[in-house]
């Protein structure tokens, strides 16, 4: 069914949403989805960073823990 809209269908609803919201409720409405995707790219980045940390963590609690008395016996 959405295959058949075209270019001429889409500037028709693009004109019907701005006559029926106005230019001021739309540019609003797109402030706020672009201030959502800056706060889901945040989210993203700082699971990375958390994700990072952790095997960072990681890699450091499986650093070589015997005592100095044992290693001197191996």
């Amino acid at each position: 069914m959405l295959n058949n809209i075209g270019l001429p269908g889409l500037l028709l609803i693009a004109v019907v949403v701005l006559v029926l919201f106005g230019r001021g409720k739309i540019s609003s409405l797109m402030g706020e989805v672009g201030k959502g995707i800056t706060a889901f790219k945040k989210g993203v980045d700082d699971g990375k960073q958390e994700i990072e940390d952790q095997a960072a963590d990681a890699a450091e609690a499986a650093k070589d823990v015997t005592p100095e008395e044992d290693k001197e016996k191996a």
